[in-house]
């Protein structure tokens, strides 16, 4: 006879037709990975064996059928009503006395004797199809504690297989009903309600980038994360580099965490209760360095062992502190992918904004959007039209098949929301807060996806516009380098998938306007900061750093850092700050520290800024972030850049400075310090620039704006500017020829080369080694220079 109970011991991934794939996973996990120092707790399932005997024991096997037929299975009008006439046959029946019996005998085994907490979590199999996924379908039970309540528990969850959502799940996914069984596994409860638990993704869960782990978590029972009811914390590890035992956290951010699930107190009805986050650990990381990179390499064991990308469950235990992994499974969405393939989505124009959140996705969606409050709502909802909601959880699931957008008030990247989204195929923007009430039901509205990591909520019907890039297809040039100019992180990952040669140009500026935002002379000097307005937003931004300068260190670090990691190996080119001394005032706190130029443009910028007392300090904390990306975290790819470095001697106090601030070549033998090209005396002095610096980076707009005095920010003059004049087409030959000839690399940024097929042919015959594009301009530029090098291999 076959068992009813198995014990995770005994259970490995083959026994999926037996436990389903959520208890054999656990059961692979417990055995094949505890010996290398996972904890995943203990725990038993019941078999798909004991399920059939309970259908027949209770002799409903015939009328579930019956029931079941009864589905309209076009319109889906009676779900509701054939759910509910399912369930109430699962739930009036009895659970058979000897399977109660081993239930509660495996239940005492586990807790010793000493009744304690545990989780019952369905796991459906079908017998046919053992290896077909139902996550989220059917229900789990948290916080069960003594003999009834156990089984009642497991009882529970075979009445879930009748769930409308998991009704429909079988019909979309063509499984017959008798087919798919149910398996309850009981697993002792891991106290974090007293502490924090989250997910984890072995990839980028929006790119689907596989270099990366991407760990989400908040305070208190995971039920918060799963259904997207909390925005949460969440962090990126860079997988080559946490193989080499380096601190490869790249990027952390703070989730607001507003609710903590924890156990309700005993006379309550309900199992776990909501309660309001203590404002001090809101802003305070659930997780520390160390704990990051503890959860990473279990992530990294865990894909190693299953040989595929997985998505996990973790929790901490308050009482002991202790991590556990408390699930695992194949992630499914991005994975089955193919990355040879790019869609590219680009709005044309901008509108008013009714609110933003986390975009999930990288698509554009437009239409009339509907306001749902709760599953009831769904007959109020058409196909393809954008929904509106507070939250969804997985009884959403059917509804969510019809649109073509989702908007949530709540919810993080790794909410129920933005899991429907990916598999559907759809945008979403989750986490909005106001969605609810800046939206109007029935409004004409554009989801736009593709601007970085937040995603917004236009009014009306934007122009956009689809591709669609097959980049198998694109043949990279043979003797140039294509790279990309970026500035942007959150785009980091997307853009890795085109072919290119790594970075040319990582402008800071970016990083610093948005993901910093104040002046790091005011975080250097805040007790000095006169501005009480300038000096509150300080405070604010940088909540729970004791040291401010540490403030600007993190952020620039872990910004040029996603960026580094998503090009890894290849060559990442850090330009440090050009700000002008009129943008950097415009910076938090920033007119304070910053002199008024009549011309910033030719003032206070690049190099001579390094060395001065009035941005030394400043420079220095620019110094240690890319120490900390370089040495630290181990992307040994990241070259710098010196903008604007107008003398021989200006360029030796420049690097006097970045050693005194550790960046030491003597010391870093892989050190590459490059410098722009962008100002005549670079050219006319080339051969001894080149003894200095280690690279050169042709800057076309400020050498053509400098060899011609045009302003190239003056619409007096602007027709005078191009690149393509002949006095700046010889200052750029030059400089190539002078380079070339000292065999140190010379690159150009810029956009003419993808404008002009002719100035491309130019830079090409001349020998540039590579030429940097912005991301919407690469594509040309490939096909521009495979022309100019086709036409150079041409016989004369």
């Amino acid at each position: 006879m076959e068992p009813y109970i198995k014990k995770f011991n005994e259970t490995g991934i083959d026994d999926v037709a037996s436990v389903g794939g959520k208890n054999a996973s656990l059961g692979e996990m417990y055995n094949k990975l505890s010996s290398k120092g996972i904890r995943v707790p203990d725990g038993f399932a019941t078999t798909s064996y004991a399920f059939k005997k309970f259908l027949e024991a209770n002799g409903i096997t015939g009328a579930l059928q019956q029931v079941l037929s009864s589905l309209d299975k076009k319109n889906y009008s009676n779900l509701d009503e054939i759910s509910a006439k399912a369930r109430a046959l699962m739930a009036n029946a009895k659970m058979p006395d000897e399977i109660a019996t081993e239930i509660i005998q495996h239940y005492h085994e586990l807790c010793k004797n000493k009744p304690v907490e545990v989780a019952v979590r369905s796991s459906a199999t079908a017998e046919d199809l053992p290896h077909a996924s139902f996550a989220g379908q059917h229900e789990s039970y948290l916080n069960i504690k003594g003999d009834n309540a156990v089984v009642e528990a497991v009882h529970k969850c075979f009445t879930s297989l009748y769930t409308a959502r998991a009704i429909k799940y079988r019909e979309d996914n063509g499984f017959e009903h008798d087919k798919v069984l149910l398996s309850a596994g009981v697993q002792k409860m891991v106290r974090s309600d007293k502490a924090c638990s989250g997910v984890g993704f072995t990839l980028e869960p929006e790119s689907g980038f596989r270099d990366v782990i991407h760990l989400a978590g908040v305070w208190g029972l995971g039920e918060n994360i799963v259904q997207g009811a909390v925005t949460p914390d969440e962090f990126y590890i860079f997988k080559p580099t946490l193989r080499q035992g380096k601190n490869a956290i790249i990027q952390k951010k703070t989730g607001s965490k507003l609710q903590t699930m924890v156990y309700a107190r005993k006379k309550s009805n309900a199992s776990t209760i909501n309660i309001s986050t203590p404002l001090k650990k809101r802003t305070q990381y659930v997780l520390n360095n160390d704990e990051i990179i503890q959860l990473a390499n279990w992530a990294l064991l865990i894909e190693d062992h299953y040989q595929k990308q997985m998505d996990i469950e973790w929790a901490k235990d308050g009482l002991t502190n202790e991590l556990f992994i408390i699930q695992a499974r194949p992630e499914t969405v991005h994975s089955q992918k193919n990355t040879t393939f790019i869609e590219e989505y680009k709005l044309k124009e901008k509108g008013t904004v009714l609110t933003s959140g986390n975009a999930i996705g990288e698509k554009v969606a437009a239409g009339i959007a509907r306001i749902l409050l709760s599953p009831n709502d769904a007959s109020k909802l058409k196909q393809g039209e954008i929904i509106v909601t507070d939250i969804t959880s997985p009884d959403w699931d059917p509804i969510l098949k019809k649109v073509s957008a989702i908007i949530t008030n709540k919810g993080g990247r790794t909410s129920h929301a933005s899991i429907v989204a990916r598999e559907q195929g759809v945008p979403a923007v989750v986490g909005c807060t106001n969605a609810t009430a800046a939206i109007k039901d029935g409004q004409t509205v554009t989801v736009s996806c593709c601007e970085g990591s937040t995603g917004y909520v236009y009014e009306d019907k934007l122009n956009f516009e689809k591709k669609e890039i097959d980049v198998s297809k694109l043949k990279k040039p043979d003797s140039t380098e294509v790279m990309l100019i970026l500035a942007d992180p959150d785009k980091a990952f997307q853009l890795s998938f085109y072919p290119n040669d790594g970075v040319g140009l990582l402008r800071l500026e970016f990083i610093i306007t948005h993901f910093i935002q104040a002046h790091p002379m005011a975080l250097v000097n805040f007790d000095l900061v006169k501005d009480r307005s300038a000096k509150q937003k300080i405070k604010k931004l940088t909540q729970g750093y004791s040291d401010k300068k540490e403030f600007f260190v993190d952020r620039l670090s872990q910004g040029i850092a996603t960026i580094a990691a998503a090009f890894y190996p290849k060559d990442v080119i850090v330009r440090m700050s050009d700000f002008k001394t009129n943008e950097y005032a415009n910076l938090i706190g920033g007119k304070q520290f910053e002199p008024e130029e009549e011309n910033p443009m030719l003032g206070f910028r690049g190099a001579s800024r390094y060395y001065s007392d009035l941005y030394k300090d400043g420079f220095k904390l620019e110094c240690a972030a890319i120490k900390k990306v370089r040495g630290e975290m181990g992307l040994n790819n990241v070259k710098i850049m010196i903008p604007f470095c107008r003398t021989i001697e200006e360029g030796k106090k420049v690097i006097e400075v970045m050693t005194e601030f550790g960046l030491n070549k003597n010391e870093d033998e892989s050190l590459e310090i490059y410098v722009m090209a962008e100002i005549p005396s670079n050219v006319l002095l080339a051969e001894q620039f080149a003894e200095l610096f280690d690279g050169f980076s042709i800057g076309s707009n400020d050498l053509t704006q400098l060899t011609l005095g045009v302003d190239r920010d003056s619409t007096l003059v602007s027709g005078i500017f191009s690149e393509q004049n002949e006095a700046a087409r010889k200052m750029i030959n030059t400089v190539i020829k002078k380079a070339n000839a000292c065999g140190t690399h010379i690159g150009l940024c810029g956009q003419a080369p993808s404008d002009f097929p002719e100035f491309a042919q130019f830079l090409v015959e001349e020998g540039i080694n590579s030429i940097s594009f912005n991301a919407d301009a690469l594509l040309k530029g490939i096909e521009n220079i495979n022309k100019a090098e086709k036409l150079l291999r041409l016989p004369a």
